[in-house]
């Protein structure tokens, strides 16, 4: 009888012991509370206990927590409307004012709704488009020069650039989170940071954006079609140029050629000519003869005529010779 009333306490024991005892973890902390009062809290890591029933232990996280906020359109001073998706890193340092103002962790985004969310619509409603985009007035690479292709460009043909950047993405992130942080820090939350991540055109202005971006586009291409036009031109040109200069070329050697031809062609009918003129006389003649004369030829000459006196035979001492 004894040993099962002994078993029956240390069960007792173990079972309030279980009761009684609870860890913390690193990444926790533990506000301890009697009747909803607080008692103390525990940072610890580490093995603890409390009084059962009357005690409870209330875990909240001690690392970084998520933010993500709610995409939500916002127009900036210029009146351009622009989609903004915000996010934020935040932490619990102090459990008894969290747990007072707060009460449980699922509650805690609520209140980072409700004081992040005004904050950033009124840094980017305070602020031009160009500076929620943009750090800094660094020429970006990507701008293509529209002129008329030549060195002397006017005002007129230079490519537009964006307006200046006086306050930036970074210091607008900045204004966020110093703004944002000491209203959370009421309920027991350090702020770490908050980070625009993502910024885009609401679908009317993004539509008129591509449209501009399409024109642009359009109009490199076509300067680039014009530069192509215009050097194959030059080099046609070049090519008829270098033609015309080869065939000048050619014909004045084969001018040359046939010049110096004639030359020693009239110098051997010359000195043939010299040898015996009446031999010179009937091969001229018979050149005649073949030009002037074919086979359906007609011609109607006298017979006293020069041209025939070789046709009605000639009684010279060199012709009459075979």
């Amino acid at each position: 009888m004894k040993a099962k009333i002994l078993l029956a306490i240390a069960g007792a024991l173990v079972l309030i012991l279980f009761i009684c005892a609870y860890t913390v973890d690193e990444t926790e902390q533990v506000v301890v509370t009697r009747f909803d009062k607080v008692q103390r809290t525990v940072t610890t890591p580490g093995l603890n206990f409390k009084l059962p029933v009357i005690e409870k232990a209330l875990v909240f996280p001690n690392n970084l927590q998520e933010w993500d906020g709610d995409p939500g359109q916002i127009p900036t001073k210029d009146k351009t409307y622009i989609w903004v998706n915000t996010f934020a890193r935040w932490k619990i340092v102090d459990p008894v004012l969290f747990f007072k103002t707060v009460g449980y962790v699922s509650r805690a985004q609520q209140r980072l709704d409700e004081i992040i969310d005004p904050t950033v619509r009124n840094f980017i409603t305070s602020n031009r488009l160009i500076e929620a985009v943009r750090n800094s007035n660094r020429e970006l690479d990507t701008f293509e020069d529209l002129g008329d292709g030549t060195d002397q460009e006017t005002e007129k043909d230079k490519p537009v650039r964006f307006s200046q950047v006086f306050v930036g993405r970074d210091k607008i992130d900045t204004g966020i989170l110093n703004q944002a942080k000491p209203k959370l820090s009421n309920f027991g939350i350090e702020l770490v940071d908050v980070k625009i991540k993502r910024v885009n055109y609401v679908e009317e202005v993004r539509k008129s954006v591509y449209d501009r971006m399409i024109a642009e586009r359009k109009q490199i291409a076509q300067k680039f079609r014009s530069e192509g036009k215009g050097e194959a031109q030059k080099i046609l040109g070049e090519k008829e140029r270098e033609l015309k200069r080869i065939e000048s070329e050619a014909y004045r050697t084969a001018q040359e050629v046939k010049g110096k031809a004639d030359a020693e062609s009239t110098k051997l009918y010359a000195e043939a000519y010299g040898l015996d003129p009446e031999f010179y006389s009937f091969v001229k003649t018979l050149e005649v003869y073949n030009e002037a004369l074919s086979e359906n030829s007609s011609i109607i000459l006298s017979t006293d005529s020069e041209i025939f006196k070789y046709m009605k035979g000639y009684e010279g001492n060199t012709v009459g010779r075979p």
